[in-house]
């Protein structure tokens, strides 16, 4: 398991990926997003599913790259997409053989030349995308129920780049404490609308173990402070039942 997120803002786009892979009783750390600048083209790509269909799509790609030229982001996602269905149609037999279901679903987020803005793709095992837009300001894959809550609460297309950073990680923190199977390392990418720049960056557990404490301290606080009366009904039937006995 996995756990991938990916944000857009007016301001620009965030990516966040655990390191964590999980063979067995085996873990290693290994990188998740996969970054492709060159002149005014800048996109990143996550996945979650089988890593070794995922590092032959993403070879496939880039690959392409060397010969192809994509001035859209959708034709850069349709492209990858064909990589995707390649790789499932080559692997097909020997996955069902092993009894493993082929499950690549790949976040892809950047600008190229001719986009008006930044983009944000949901691109499923069978090839097929969605755009993310207005009212969908984030998409996760792999472990995505735990840190969803707060993404909901938080996030929306007004949000900067650093409350959508903080959120993020504060999602990634929530399924890290409820799961297993994603961990630290985290690796983070960043993209300002216009800038054709991703920045990267790491961070180990020591670099925000305090924020996660932080952020227990301030949920318990903020517990304390919410208002009790509504529970009056319910406890003065315990009171009463107690009484009558």
């Amino acid at each position: 398991m996995t756990y991938c997120l990916g944000i857009k803002v007016k301001e620009g786009l965030l990516a966040i990926a655990d390191t964590r892979i999980t063979s067995g009783t085996d873990t290693t750390v290994k990188k998740k997003i996969t970054i492709e600048q060159k002149d005014h083209f800048s996109l990143f790509i996550m996945t979650s599913g089988l890593r070794s269909v995922r590092d032959k799509a993403v070879i496939y790609f880039n690959e392409l790259l060397e010969t192809a030229e994509f001035n859209k982001m959708y034709k850069a996602v349709n492209a990858f997409g064909e990589q995707v269905k390649r790789a499932a149609q080559e692997d097909k037999v020997s996955l069902d053989a092993a009894g493993l279901r082929f499950d690549l679903n790949t976040i892809i987020g950047g600008q190229l030349r001719d986009d008006d803005e930044h983009k944000l793709f949901l691109l499923y095992p069978e090839g097929n995308w969605v755009e993310l837009g207005q009212g969908a300001p984030y998409v996760v894959i792999g472990n995505s129920g735990h840190g969803k809550a707060i993404l909901n609460r938080i996030l929306n297309e007004d949000s900067s780049l650093k409350l959508a950073l903080k959120t993020g990680f504060l999602s990634f923190d929530s399924t890290r404490v409820s799961s297993n199977n994603v961990d630290f390392p985290i690796d983070v990418a960043v993209y300002k609308k216009d800038s054709f720049n991703i920045v990267e960056q790491r961070y180990n557990k020591q670099d925000l173990e305090h924020i996660s404490i932080q952020w227990a301290e301030e949920l318990k606080l903020a517990l304390d402070h919410i208002s009790e009366d509504w529970m009056d009904a319910t406890f003065n039937k315990l009171e009463e039942l107690k009484t009558g006995s």
